[in-house]
């Protein structure tokens, strides 16, 4: 994930020298060799930062977080599964 973070930092730098990402795609092998981030991701966000993106971190991704918990759904859960094993 570091690595990940670093390597975006220095295609935004290259963006900003106006290096091509044609361009910046060697240079991130050399410094990072196998660590290095895919030619379809450094294109990618070559391209965000060259149309004005700043942030270098991933955007927060939609669907169901990790962890869902609380008191209200743990009770929620006891009572179901206490009457699932009542019916049954």
């Amino acid at each position: 994930m570091q690595r990940s973070l670093e390597q975006r930092m220095a295609i935004k730098f290259c963006v900003k020298l106006e290096k091509s990402a044609a361009e910046t795609i060697p240079m991130l092998k050399k410094v990072f060799g196998v660590d290095c981030l895919s030619d379809r991701q450094i294109f990618r966000w070559h391209k965000a930062f060259a149309e004005g993106r700043e942030n270098v971190n991933d955007e927060n991704r939609a669907g169901r977080p990790s962890t869902s918990s609380s008191d209200d759904n743990v009770k929620r859960v006891r009572d179901l599964l206490n009457t699932d094993s009542a019916s049954s």
